[in-house]
């Protein structure tokens, strides 16, 4: 029988590839959008991570939550230094969700305060994808519009804490199959990352309404 952590992945394949293989990613990370795409981007994460990470003090002490709450994961502190980088010490006066971002922002908010294994969901969907495929879009970021490597501007995407990303997704994946969840748990835990990827997909979806590529 599959573990829990390869149950979500394989479950959530399909939809992954569609958040991955978005229109608005692909001109993105294509070089074919200016640099205030990508601010606008991380502008957007700024209200995901904002409710991912506002209620970390009372979930740290959750059985099913608390031990995926790890500092060296936190990403609130670069996002904002990545905003005063790329829209100067102001960021926050213009700093506005699209409303796809907002719904994204609510269910993570709502799983935060009432549905730990749905809070996990989240989790998983949006650290492990900041490992792995994040490290693409630093890459692409660098390169396009003359970033520093690993400097201001694309700190969102540099966990200085985590020194072997491959062991610590190993360990991460480990402690998805430690789960405190019966079979029904497990079942809507999964949904919730489908939901996840979807949400995420939304706001892609609207960040290539509001930039499209002139014919």
């Amino acid at each position: 029988m599959d573990s829990f952590s390869t149950l979500i992945r394989t479950a959530s394949h399909e939809q992954h590839v569609e958040a991955e293989t978005s229109t608005f990613m692909s001109d993105m990370l294509g070089g074919r959008l200016g640099v205030d795409a990508y601010a606008r981007y991380t502008e957007q994460l700024w209200f995901v991570y904002e409710a991912l990470e506002s209620g970390t003090d009372r979930l740290a002490a959750d059985p099913v939550a608390g031990p995926f709450i790890r500092p060296e994961l936190m990403r609130l502190a670069p996002l904002e230094r990545d905003l005063e980088h790329l829209r100067g010490p102001n960021w926050r006066a213009s700093l506005s969700a699209l409303p796809a971002t907002r719904a994204y922002a609510d269910r993570v908010r709502e799983c935060a305060e009432r549905w730990p294994g749905g809070y996990v969901a989240h989790h998983y969907t949006r650290y492990l994808g900041d490992l792995s495929g994040g490290q693409i879009i630093r890459d692409k970021a660098e390169r396009t519009w003359g970033f520093a490597k690993k400097g201001p501007g694309v700190r969102f995407y540099v966990f200085d804490g985590i020194a072997n990303p491959a062991a610590f997704k190993r360990e991460y994946r480990e402690l998805l199959d430690g789960l405190r969840a019966d079979d029904l748990e497990q079942q809507r835990v999964v949904a919730e990352c489908k939901k996840a990827f979807a949400l995420n997909t939304a706001v892609f979806r609207a960040l290539g309404e509001e930039f499209p590529l002139s014919a």
